[in-house]
C-alpha cells in the first residue's frame, strides 16, 4: 500500500501527517457525544478528537473547546453542522480559538474556507458523493470525510465500498472513510480502498471517556447485526439508529404519509433524550451497523491501539 508508510510506532499517511497525529483514526462528530471529555481522550490515544458543535450556541462551543485544551496538547478539531442556527458565529469561533482543525456537515461550507485557510485551519468536509467531493477540493478543502450509509445518524445513500474509491479517483487530497469501520479489519479495508484514515464513530460511543448515558451503552453492546434501521427516507433526511418504540413509531407515521412536520415533532429532543437521560425506547440511539461488532466498553486509547494492531498485521506494513 503506497499510501501507508510505518515510521518506528507510527502509521504514517498524508492524513496523519496533514494533522499531526500518531495514527490515521479520526473520531465522529457526533452530536451530545462528541464532547470535550471523548475529544481529548481520542486525540491522546494518538487519533484526532472532534468536539461536535450541533445546535449548540457560541459560549457552549467555546467552553467545550477550552476544556479539551485543558486535557489535551494534542491537535483536535470541531465539527461544524452548518444548519445550525449558531454555524456563522461558531466558523469565526475556531478562528479565536485556534482550533487545529475543522470538519463540517449538513451544508455547504465554501463561504468559510479561505477565512478557515487563512487562519491556518485545517478544514475537511463531510461529503457523501463524487460532485459534492470534487467541489470541495476545488474550494480549498485539505481532505474529505467520505461517509457510506453504514454509519450511524444522518446518511446519504452509496455504501463505503462502492462510495470510497470513486472518491478517491475523483479528487487528489486525500480521503478519509467513514461508515463501517468498528475494527482493525474495517480499517484495512478502507486503505485498500485508497482511503488514507478511517473515522470511527459508534465504537468511540462506548468509551469510557464517553459521557453517554450507561442505558445507551449497553444497548450498543447487546446489539445484533440487524439491530439498526433507517428512518427519514420519505423526507429525504434518513437518519441510522437502533431499532427501538421510537423507529417504529416514525416508521408507521411515514406509511400513512404524515408530514415532515408531525415527524420531526416525534423526533425533536430525542438524541439528547437517549444520549443524556438514558431514555433508550423513545430516544433516538444514532449507531452505525458496525454495532453488533461492539461486545465491551474500553479507554479510547484501548480502542485506537487494538485497530492500529491489527489493521497492521493485516496490511504487513511493519
Amino acid at each position: 500500500m503506497n499510501q501507508i508508510r510505518n515510521r518506528g510506532c507510527r502509521m504514517k499517511t498524508r492524513i496523519s501527517e496533514l494533522l499531526n497525529i500518531e495514527y490515521p483514526i479520526i473520531q465522529g462528530g457526533m452530536a451530545w457525544v462528541a464532547e470535550h471529555h471523548l475529544a481529548a481522550g481520542v486525540s491522546n490515544a494518538g487519533g484526532l478528537g472532534i468536539i461536535a458543535a450541533g445546535n449548540a450556541p457560541v459560549e457552549a462551543v467555546r467552553e467545550e473547546i477550552r476544556k479539551a485544551k485543558a486535557l489535551t496538547d494534542k491537535p483536535f478539531g470541531v465539527n461544524i453542522m452548518l444548519l445550525s442556527p449558531y454555524a456563522s458565529e461558531i466558523a469565526n469561533l475556531v478562528v479565536e480559538e485556534k482550533v487545529a482543525v475543522v470538519t463540517t456537515g449538513a451544508g455547504n461550507p465554501e463561504k468559510y474556507i479561505p477565512m478557515w485557510k487563512e487562519a491556518g485551519i485545517k478544514v475537511i468536509p463531510v461529503i457523501a458523493s463524487v460532485a459534492l467531493a470534487k467541489r470541495m477540493e476545488k474550494h480549498g478543502a485539505d481532505a474529505v470525510v467520505a461517509e457510506g450509509c453504514e454509519a450511524g445518524g444522518h446518511i446519504g445513500e452509496l455504501t463505503t465500498m462502492a462510495l470510497i474509491p470513486q472518491i478517491v479517483d475523483a479528487v487528489s487530497i486525500p480521503v478519509i472513510a467513514a461508515g463501517g469501520i468498528g475494527d482493525g479489519r474495517g480499517l484495512a479495508a478502507v486503505f485498500m480502498l485508497g482511503a488514507e484514515a478511517g473515522q470511527i464513530g459508534t465504537r468511540f460511543v462506548v468509551s469510557h471517556e464517553s459521557i453517554v448515558h450507561s442505558n445507551y451503552k449497553k444497548r450498543l453492546i447487546q446489539s445484533k447485526d440487524i439491530d439498526s434501521t433507517v428512518t427519514g427516507r420519505s423526507t429525504g433526511h434518513p437518519v441510522r439508529s437502533i431499532r427501538n418504540q421510537m423507529t417504529r413509531q416514525y416508521t408507521k407515521l411515514e406509511q400513512e404519509g404524515k408530514s415532515f412536520e408531525e415527524l420531526e415533532l416525534l423526533t425533536l429532543g430525542s438524541l439528547r433524550k437517549a444520549v443524556m437521560e438514558g431514555d433508550i425506547n423513545n430516544g433516538s440511539v444514532m449507531a452505525g451497523q458496525i454495532a453488533g461488532l461492539i461486545s465491551k466498553e474500553q479507554s479510547c486509547k484501548e480502542i485506537i491501539s487494538e485497530i492500529i494492531e491489527e489493521a497492521d498485521k493485516l496490511l504487513k506494513i511493519n
